[in-house]
């Protein structure tokens, strides 16, 4: 944790770390706007911080509390993952229905409902990110 650098400092730090892999920064002022837009995911506390951050960064988190990045991850994965899981299943489906239709085994009101139930089979599995 380096909090008591410069902002040049900051980008320093940032830019040598990446050498080791993706380098997540943590800031909350205009002094740490620099280094959250050089870094691969910037993360601004936002609630007592600059608009200059906020702007910089990836991701805002409305609460300054440090004890929140883990969970915030942890929501932004299982987010991500349901997503992904809704836009693979909605494409798939939809296209086993095209192929079905375009050999005549699916009339075309058929296929209009059964894409109105894939698309609604989609949004409930999407909805599953809202549970905790």
């Amino acid at each position: 944790m380096r909090s008591e650098l410069t902002p040049d400092q900051k980008i320093l730090v940032v830019l040598s770390e990446r050498k080791s892999g993706p380098v997540m920064m943590i800031g909350d002022g205009v002094n740490d706007a620099p280094a959250l837009a050089a870094a691969d995911l910037g993360l601004a506390m936002g609630a007592k911080g600059a608009a200059a951050s906020a702007e910089a960064a990836d991701v805002v988190l409305l609460v300054d509390q440090l004890d929140r990045v883990v969970p915030a991850i942890q929501i932004a994965r299982r987010s991500r993952t349901i997503a992904l899981q809704s836009v693979v299943a909605g494409i798939g489906l939809s296209f086993v229905a095209m192929i079905a239709a375009a050999f005549g085994y699916i009339a075309p009101v058929e296929g209009a409902l059964l894409q109105e139930a894939i698309d609604v089979a989609v949004i409930f599995n999407a909805l599953r990110a809202l549970r905790g």
